[in-house]
């Protein structure tokens, strides 16, 4: 049997260092996704992507979010995606006023979508200090627009390295809560012989 290392033993301090280093890796790069549920949404259903809320101060953040969305949901094999259309303005000043989810919901109905999806950005900002973290908090739901009742929903935050892009840890963020929603592939009916 071996001894024990004492308090003071190298073998204690590095085991200690080791141990140290582990929970600075991981507290450096914090994440929360919560997909309550999961939903399964059949690849030829139509996906409205309804303009996202800001509640940062950052300006026109809710575009970038609603852009790197979009994205993930096709490339997750949904193959109609319409995008609620919005003036593209880079001042703020001229951006349009704020959409309201009946109204957003109204034209997703007159678009045929079976699916909406909403949500708030809730951060998605550089942290101030040394190092400069990029951090993003976002939440998102999706509605069944033919009776309006939401399905699925997800929020999350995640902070990441100072040597990280926003965009970056924006889109793993989103594209782990988005992994609450499967897309089941069509059935390929056999063609009718002559």
């Amino acid at each position: 049997m071996s001894p024990s290392p004492t308090p003071h033993s190298p073998a204690r301090r590095a085991a200690l260092g080791l141990a140290g280093a582990a929970v600075m890796l991981l507290a450096g790069c914090a994440v929360t996704a919560l997909p309550g549920q999961s939903l399964s949404v059949p690849a030829e259903a139509k996906f409205a992507v309804l303009p996202l809320a800001n509640a940062t101060d950052v300006p026109l953040v809710e575009r970038r979010a609603q852009a790197i969305t979009v994205s993930l949901l096709q490339q997750k094999g949904l193959r109609d995606v319409v995008v609620y259309p919005q003036k593209s303005t880079d001042n703020p000043l001229e951006a349009e006023p704020a959409v309201t989810t009946a109204q957003a919901l109204a034209w997703a109905k007159q678009q045929g979508a079976r699916y909406a999806l909403s949500g708030t950005v809730t951060e998605w900002r550089y942290k101030t200090g040394v190092d400069s973290e990029p951090a993003v908090g976002i939440t998102l739901q999706v509605t069944d627009v033919p009776t309006g009742q939401v399905v699925w929903s997800a929020s999350g935050g995640r902070s990441g390295w100072g040597y990280q892009a926003l965009a970056a840890v924006g889109q793993s963020q989103i594209e782990a809560l988005l992994r609450g929603i499967r897309v089941t592939a069509s059935v390929e009916k056999p063609a009718a012989k002559p």
